[in-house]
């Protein structure tokens, strides 16, 4: 795809189809080229920056639509170019009919996410900002728009910038060194260059380790509901959600293909699936629910194992399945309702196990309690930096490797030319985060992901 930076573009902002539409342009011609096209009390070239004018998109003597256009002007809009934004009515018809009066005017159409990489090339953000806008528009829940809200503004690349700067100045004094390499002199001196190593590398791990939370608040937390057929999985994941998603009967293997529904519990998203049950059969149909059932495991977070019997093992009912060190598993002992002293087996929450009965809802709010403390996401409403990029926690790693291989430099000695080779590779992978360093593939895949308005 081939981005000419010189254009000037438009796309509606908004979907078409609603009350209203908003209809974006950027580039050097934006505000003339809408003089052309609209009539108000003033034409926008002679109007102040940043305010809203009410008039009419016309062709010839035909009026299109009454709206309202808001001027930006350069350095100071979104772009960072001159931008005009029309607010119109938001009709298929009119949308077509005043973008079309653009591109007849030699306005292009803008490619997904145009908008914002001119915001980044012009400066006004950096990368780890633009994808943030992307994590902002497409947020399912109040822990995913608060991880997405922090990164976009600007407190994560502040804290990659700063680290960058501190090894930036090591760096040019371990150059310096080189440049008098004959003199044997040190101007970085060692013992500082080791502290301040160790405690970016603590940092970047910190921030890698934070990847695990962040992609599940930003993606959700997936939760396999597993067992043995008719310990009440269907009912469970009907009861969580507060719907009939799935059918429930007293017949095993009722369940024969997985079932998916989600709900937010403490602002977090959780994908709960109910699968069917883990058992051998001939049933060609029911197979293949116990196929997917695996695949369903194997991207889990979260496994709840339900059995009905409290001295079953979860390698009898989950037919040898091995959790993964990242997965969590909990036992989740059912139909307590049917036991005589349903009181008593509730308290026995403390041993690890959870005692519930999904039919009446016994139980249910130590459930979704045990569910939000393992994804608390009071770091996100705190607004510290939580990673949810899986390019950005890469990045972190490879930077982390090249942290240990520069400590390992130091210590033993190697030259200063090795040294500052491995803490130039540092600077590069935390580049790559935040746009310092890039490669026009790597702008291509992330924008490609953004809407066309946006």
């Amino acid at each position: 795809m081939f981005f000419d930076d010189n254009d000037t573009i438009i796309a509606p902002a908004t979907p078409v189809g609603g009350a209203l539409c908003i209809i974006r342009l950027s580039g050097e011609r934006a505000i003339e080229v809408c003089d052309e096209v609209f009539r108000g009390r003033h034409a926008l070239c002679d109007v102040a920056a940043s305010t809203v004018h009410y008039g009419n998109i016309v062709d010839g003597e035909e009026v299109v639509d009454d709206v309202l256009v808001s001027v930006f002007r350069a350095p100071h809009s979104y772009t960072g170019e001159n931008l005009v934004e029309i607010s119109s009515h938001g009709s298929r018809y009119v949308v077509e009919r005043i973008v079309s009066l653009f591109t007849q005017r030699g306005v292009r159409m803008a490619y997904a996410g145009e908008f914002t990489r001119r915001a980044f090339v012009a400066g006004r953000m950096d990368l780890s900002q633009a994808e943030a806008v992307a994590d902002i528009i497409a947020a399912e829940s109040r822990a995913s728009h608060a991880v997405a809200s922090t990164q976009m503004r600007g407190a994560y690349s502040e804290e990659l910038s700063a680290l960058r700067d501190k090894l930036l100045q090591i760096t040019s004094l371990l150059e310096l060194e080189l440049d008098f390499s004959e003199e044997d002199v040190e101007f970085a001196d060692r013992s500082h260059l080791e502290d301040l190593l160790k405690q970016t590398y603590d940092r970047v791990m910190e921030l890698a380790n934070s990847f695990s939370l962040g992609n599940a608040l930003k993606e959700g937390v997936n939760v396999a509901i597993v067992g043995r057929p008719n310990v009440g999985k269907s009912t469970l994941l009907n009861r969580l959600v507060g719907e009939q998603r799935a059918m429930v009967s007293d017949i095993a293997g009722t369940t024969r293909d997985t079932i998916e529904a989600t709900c937010n519990i403490g602002g977090v998203v959780f994908r709960f699936i109910d699968t069917a049950g883990l058992h051998s059969t001939d049933d060609v149909l029911e197979r293949m629910g116990i196929e997917r059932t695996s695949e369903a495991l194997r991207r889990a977070h979260i496994i709840l194992w339900l059995t009905d019997d409290d001295s079953t093992t979860m390698n009898d009912d989950m037919q040898g399945y091995v959790p993964s060190a990242e997965q969590v598993v909990y036992k989740v002992v059912t139909k307590i309702d049917l036991r005589e002293n349903c009181d008593c087996a509730i308290n026995k929450n403390a041993d690890g196990v959870i005692y519930l009965s999904a039919k009446t809802g016994v139980g249910i709010d130590e459930l979704r309690n045990v569910l939000q403390s393992r994804f608390d996401a009071q770091t996100a409403y705190r607004g510290d930096v939580v990673v949810s990029s899986q390019r950005h926690y890469e990045a972190l790693r490879a930077a982390a490797e090249s942290l240990q291989a520069a400590l390992s430099a130091l210590r033993t000695g190697l030259p200063t030319d090795l040294l500052s080779e491995d803490i130039r590779q540092v600077l590069y992978h935390l580049g790559t985060i935040t746009g310092e360093i890039t490669s026009e593939d790597v702008l291509q895949n992330i924008f490609s992901r953004f809407c066309i308005g946006k």
